[in-house]
């Protein structure tokens, strides 16, 4: 967070810091923030990026952060990044849950794990306790209440996607979290079915810019349905409640980085419940930082020119019946 007040110190009247809310842990009071670049047009494409959902995941945070200094530190000099933000927005929403990483835990403050808080609930069988579960709070993966309006964290990610993120030609959201395998996954919806959301011709095209883009890309971009289904996905949960019927397009990402290989170089941090979920050597972590910049910046460029690569007509089609090949085995 020091960090992060340096570089509203640095970028000045270019970015603005809107509040969202804020939360007790234990003494302390955290602010929960978002920084924000860029047109404000109504119309103009955005990308959003967010860290720090789990707060044992730092590493999340850090990356989203790493990639607002590298914006941040190009702004009074790169004209072309310049000329980016004339025509785009770009929101970053880097640390969600400041109280669990002060107190060094998934959830948040209250026992509550952001990512299954939201009211959806899976018609499908879900894993055991992973998949949500609202037996305790002293149990992992705990939803919170039934009935209860959700986490002041949770409700103020909504709220930030659905006023900046939505209603618009193309609006993308990048979620940042580690500790799911040995390779760099790239999650979108569903998470509470393995049925197909609407707008998976886009997702395809999406990922074939990717793969020509950055040819030797490490990341493996698929539905989350794929690996487990969950209650309460937050971005299942913007997803249902957008307006898909007057031409906008949401895309939400989550970018899951493969912890297990960090702990399979170095099985000393299986004692640390930090080492599960980040790298702790120093030269790993620096690698970590580094390695995602390129697909970040990949993600921010697709946005700005998406009137180049988002499918129409028949060539949309083309997309959806090779989607549906890819990830569902050609299932209608």
């Amino acid at each position: 967070m020091l960090e992060l007040e340096a570089l509203v110190r640095l970028a000045g009247p270019k970015m603005e810091t809107r509040l969202l809310c804020e939360v007790d842990a234990g003494t302390q009071r955290f602010p929960v923030q978002a920084f924000l670049l860029g047109s404000e047009r109504p119309d103009a494409p955005a990308v959003g990026f967010f860290g720090g959902v789990h707060g044992l995941e730092r590493i999340g945070a850090q990356v989203v952060i790493a990639y607002l200094r590298n914006l941040v530190m190009r702004l009074d000099w790169d004209e072309t990044l310049q000329r980016q933000l004339e025509s785009m927005r770009l929101v970053f929403m880097p640390m969600v849950n400041p109280g669990g990483a002060w107190l060094g835990t998934r959830a948040n403050p209250n026992g509550v794990d952001l990512m299954r808080n939201a009211p959806v609930d899976s018609p499908e069988r879900v894993p055991y306790l992973i998949g949500g579960q609202r037996i305790s709070a002293n149990l992992p993966w705990y939803r919170g209440v039934a009935g209860e309006p959700m986490q002041c964290e949770s409700a103020a990610l909504c709220r930030l996607v659905q006023s900046e993120l939505l209603n618009r030609p193309l609006g993308v959201a990048v979620d940042c979290h580690s500790g799911f395998g040995l390779t760099d996954r790239i999650w979108f919806p569903y998470a509470h079915t393995a049925r197909p959301i609407r707008h998976l011709a886009e997702l395809h095209a999406l990922c074939e810019i990717l793969d020509r883009s950055l040819l030797h890309h490490r990341y493996r971009l698929e539905p989350q349905s794929r690996q487990y289904l969950a209650h309460g996905d937050l971005w299942d949960h913007v997803y249902l409640g957008a307006d898909h019927d007057g031409g906008a397009v949401f895309l939400p990402l989550t970018l899951e980085m493969g912890s297990w290989l960090w702990v399979k170089k170095n099985p000393r941090q299986l004692f640390s419940r930090h080492g599960i979920f980040n790298p702790v050597i120093a030269h790993r972590h620096q690698r970590v930082l580094r390695q995602h910049m390129g697909w970040l910046d990949f993600i921010t460029r697709a946005v700005g020119s998406h009137g180049r690569w988002l499918p129409s007509g028949a060539h949309r089609l083309q997309h959806e019946q090779s989607a549906m090949a890819r990830w569902y085995g050609s299932k209608a």
